[in-house]
């Protein structure tokens, strides 16, 4: 990558200014040595929520409710987010962090547990966006368990699939890349979606559901 375009991504990637109540989740989360969305890619969900009207929206990964807050930007003001993520603690200061930026206890959601056990208690067709911000290496199945919860024109996104340059690195990859890479594969090739793979923060995946 040639250094105007290294520039132009850092430029794009920081264009939306945070406030107060995401600085902070943002700290939390590095204070626990957890990786956060880059602003570039929480203002892409933000947009992508927007667009979508949504008013349901699944989250697996909480983290520190980095993510959380953009979706809820994005989101109809009387939209919930559900959001599923295997520590509670985790969750508790991501309560903190919403509450901070303004939004009801009643717009989220938080459901404590490992994805692949909560996300088949959910809605058939009951989403309007799922994002994937979990194990990397159940991807295939948090894409399947997607297709069943959104609705038609519905939206899948999912972050990291970049994997910070080695799911395009032609070195011997751990499972995680190899898992990206078949989840990428999948995407395309799926008759059922319509993807893009977007160039912000570590990579987003996105995908809308077809209409039947």
């Amino acid at each position: 990558m040639t250094a105007n375009r290294q520039t132009s991504w850092a430029f794009a990637d920081a264009f939306v200014a945070e406030d107060e109540a995401l600085r902070w989740a943002r700290d939390r989360a590095r204070e626990a040595g957890l990786p956060s969305v880059s602003p570039g890619t929480g203002a892409a969900l933000r947009l992508l929520a927007a667009a979508a009207d949504a008013k349901a929206v699944a989250e697996i990964g909480t983290g520190t409710g980095v993510s959380g807050i953009y979706l809820l930007e994005g989101m109809r003001a009387d939209g919930v987010l559900t959001t599923v993520d295997p520590e509670p603690e985790r969750q508790q200061f991501a309560r903190q962090a919403f509450r901070a930026a303004g939004f009801a206890g009643n717009r989220a959601r938080f459901i404590p547990g490992r994805a692949l056990d909560v996300l088949p208690r959910l809605a058939d067709g009951g989403y309007d966006l799922v994002f994937c911000d979990g194990d990397r290496t159940e991807s295939l199945d948090y894409l399947a368990e997607s297709l069943r919860l959104l609705r038609p024109g519905g939206l899948v996104c999912f972050e990291g699939v970049f994997a910070d340059g080695r799911t395009v690195d032609s070195a011997a990859q751990p499972a995680e890349v190899l898992r990206l890479r078949e989840l990428l594969r999948a995407v395309r090739e799926s008759r059922e979606l319509l993807p893009a793979l977007l160039p912000v923060g570590d990579g987003l995946l996105c995908a809308v559901r077809r209409g039947s």
